[in-house]
């Protein structure tokens, strides 16, 4: 049995989220319905949901902020955002503050609850239109994160120059030519140039 919070401002969307669940009694139990953020955070400890449904725009604090306060006393518990709109910023905070699922409100009752398997299953539901987006946020993150020295390092490097032909070039030291590529490899996540270099190109 899969325990379900909703948390949304608007009563005819609880309402038709409670009844869908209770058609499927068999697999979800709804076991709270709150309509702002601060009542869910301040009860959801106790009721300990499997799955949380968070709209995004809520009265008082947001749904993002939300999700970060629940994490942080809920790490397990999964969070798929509800939202009306689809922005690339709010898409990728959400799943920066620890959503795992983000759909929009004009998805069908029997889609939500299937997006509440897949999460449960240890999925990532997302509309096709949202999962497009967080790729392409996460592209411009990955190359986002390198500084505009960093990048010259590597775009040096990758044209077959030595680190002392790169620290010559950029009137740098040999020891500072390092120091970025230890920066470059922590930020992409890699150990080697040749992964850097791949890792750049794919989402660059």
């Amino acid at each position: 049995m899969i325990k379900v919070v909703i948390v949304d401002d608007s009563s005819d969307l609880r309402e038709g989220l409670q009844i869908a669940l209770k058609e499927h009694d068999d697999e979800f139990i709804c076991i709270g319905a709150f309509s702002d953020a601060e009542s869910a955070v301040k009860n959801v400890e106790t009721l300990l949901p499997d799955v949380i449904l968070m709209d995004i725009n809520l009265p008082g604090i947001s749904g993002i902020e939300a999700v970060k306060k629940i994490k942080r006393s809920l790490p397990k518990t999964d969070i798929i955002m509800l939202t009306v709109f689809a922005e690339d910023k709010t898409v990728f905070d959400s799943l920066c503050a620890g959503a795992c699922g983000y759909i929009t409100k004009n998805t069908t009752p029997e889609q939500i609850l299937d997006a509440i398997r897949d999460v449960s299953k240890g999925g990532s539901p997302m509309s096709p239109r949202i999962a497009r987006m967080v790729v392409g946020s996460f592209r411009n993150f990955i190359v986002s994160s390198l500084t505009e020295r960093e990048q010259e390092v590597l775009t040096l490097l990758s044209k077959g120059n030595s680190y002392k032909m790169v620290a010559e070039l950029l009137f740098i030291s040999h020891d500072t030519v390092r120091f970025h590529i230890k920066n470059i490899y922590k930020k992409l996540e890699v150990h080697s140039l040749p992964e850097a270099f791949a890792k750049v190109k794919k989402f660059g």
